[in-house]
Formats: C-alpha cells, structure tokens, sequence
C-alpha cells in the first residue's frame, strides 16, 4: 500500500518522465476528477502545457507530449486520477503532483490511449481565463525606449490589463470601430507566470516564485494609449488585446530567460527581431519590484515589455498601422510561435 508520504516522494513534480508508482487509487479516493488540491503546494517542472478548445466551448488542460497532446480531462476521467483541468487551477491550487501522477500513468496505461491525440488536430484555447492579476510593464527594453523618445526608466513603468483582453493562439482580434481607435500596433513580449505566492522577495529569491513563460502579444491601440491623456490602460486591453500562447513551458526548461531571442512577423515580413539581454528591468528584478508594492498570487501573469521596431517608433510618414486582414506572428525561443489574424 503508498502512503501518503511515500507518494510524494515517488510522484515528484521532476518525475514526469521517469517511471513511477501508479497512485491512481490514492488520488481517486482523496479528491474528485477536478476538485481542490490537497497535497502541498507544488509548481509545476519538466512539462510544457497548452489549452484545448472543444466543441462544447470548454476550454481545459493539454500536455505537449512530442508531436502529441495528452488531453488532461479525458485522461483523468479514462483513468479514475483527480487532475487539475485548466492552468489557472494548476498554478492557483499548486496541484503539479496530480497532473504528474496523470502524466505519468497516461503514458504507461493503455487504457488513457483515446485521450492522447495529435496536436495537429486540436483546436487551442486561452492558456489563463481567470488569473488574479495581468501586469505589464512598458518602456522596458533600451532601444525602444531610445525609438519612442522617452528617457530610460529609472522604476518598472506598470499598467495592467483585463481578463477581457485574454485570447487564444490562432485567434481572431476584431478591431474596434476606426472611429473608436485606429493606429493599431504590435507588441511581442515574454510573459512571466508566477507559481508561488511572493511578497517583498529579493531579486535573488525571484526565481523560485516563477513557475514559467509564454509567447505573448501586448497588442495596443496606439491613439487611445498615446492621445487621451496618456491612459494607457484603455489601449491595451480592448477585447482579445493579450493573446498568449501557444504553451506554457516551465521554468527549469526555458532555464534563463535573459537570453531569448524574440521576433514580430506582419503578414511575414519581420519588423522585430532582438533579444532579452537588451531588458532594461530583467524578469527577477520585475518579480522583486512589483513584490515590494503588492502580493503576487500563484497564476498571476505579468507582460516584461517589448523590442524595438514598433510602429509608433517609426518616423510618422512612415507609420502605417495594421488594419483587418494582416496575420500576426509573435515568436520567441524555447516558447513557441504565437500567431493570430486581424478582422
């Protein structure tokens, strides 16, 4: 018989790949398919997650598994195993060691073998529906703080979005009425996920607080931003403003995140191509700044600020904004290419 304490040293959040114990039976009688995590809190290592969009609407947990997705709903209710169904409830309940366990007996059960599927088949949804708080920070790379003709920061510059603004890889942004805004631009940014409650923690101690990192895009409504008084709140989190994905990929894997290279492609033509290391307030530094204001909660999210190459960095007879009709790649090392389309 497993007891608890030897399941949670069988079952580590590590030991995804590794052959395990099946603790099928002991989580099963613990907690129901979806229900509250009651193991200590755990951020998750060793995977890379996504979302799946099914044809009832529901959006639920993907493991990237190769060139395959292990479905994490289908599989747990196949298999009997309590697993967390969405990413916010992964990081917020600090469930990894369930979704291990579901990893883990999904590859070696053959009766999960329905819930694993190829990816080329799916359709993705929103990586965070619900996170406590989207932070961003502005102005956070030299150069393009150099093109825009704003002096280097001296603190992280931070505004926020909405869960409104929160959208899918492939998806579609409506643009608003041109009446309403117009000089629409684009934003490729690193996105910082954080896994354990942080509070006044040292640049030192930042990176034990996240749990990983996404592709994502700070779409922004350069008029609205720029020229109504300077709210950049309201020109950045419109309807689906802050696509991310495709996946989620934890921290030990990405491992230094000062050193990606990050890419914007507009209907495939390059207009940003540089890397992390040009961060005028690198991802510890953001973590310990804004940790020192106010709580980070597991699932927060927090946008780190684009390159250069922006369209409102141009000269103004050279700003040609983007309209309805332009396809959008946001591409970043190790994270994956995030693409959506304008309409």
């Amino acid at each position: 018989m497993i007891s608890r304490r030897s399941l949670m040293r069988t079952v580590g959040v590590g030991a995804v790949g590794a052959a395990v114990v099946s603790p099928a039976g002991v989580i099963a009688k613990e907690s129901a398919l979806s229900g509250k995590n009651s193991e200590p809190h755990q951020m998750p290592t060793n995977v890379t997650l996504l979302s799946i969009r099914h044809r009832d609407g529901s959006e639920t947990l993907g493991v990237k598994d190769g060139d395959a997705v292990i479905d994490v709903r289908h599989a747990a209710k196949l298999l009997g195993i309590g697993a967390p169904l969405t990413l916010d409830q992964l990081l917020q309940d600090g469930s990894a060691v369930r979704l291990a366990a579901l990893i883990a007996e999904a590859r070696s059960s053959p009766t999960a073998k329905p819930a694993i599927v190829p990816e080329s088949g799916i359709t993705y949804g929103r990586l965070f529906k619900n996170p406590g708080k989207i932070m961003c920070v502005g102005l956070n790379y030299k150069r393009h703080a150099q093109e825009v003709n704003m002096p280097i920061p001296k603190q992280p510059v931070l505004f926020n979005k909405y869960n409104n603004s929160l959208a899918a890889h492939n998806c579609t942004i409506k643009l608003p009425p041109k009446e309403i805004s117009y000089k629409m631009d684009y934003e490729t940014e690193l996105l910082i996920v954080i896994g354990k409650t942080a509070r006044d923690v040292s640049e030192a101690d930042a990176p034990k607080y996240i749990a990983g990192y996404c592709t994502s895009h700070d779409f922004s409504a350069r008029d609205l931003q720029l020229e109504t008084g300077g709210q950049w709140m309201i020109g950045k989190t419109l309807d689906d403003f802050a696509p991310i994905g495709p996946y989620f990929v934890s921290a030990d894997l990405v491992g230094d995140p000062h050193n990606l290279k990050l890419e914007t492609y507009v209907n495939g033509e390059v207009r940003q191509s540089w890397k992390t290391d040009d961060f005028i307030f690198n991802c510890y530094q953001i973590v310990a700044y804004i940790s020192k204001h106010w709580t980070l909660a597991p699932g927060d999210i927090i946008f780190t600020g684009t390159p250069h190459g922006v369209i409102v960095g141009k000269p103004k007879d050279q700003q040609v904004w983007l309209k309805a009709g332009d396809r959008i790649e946001s591409r970043i090392e190790k994270l994956g290419t995030l693409r959506f389309t304008l309409a």
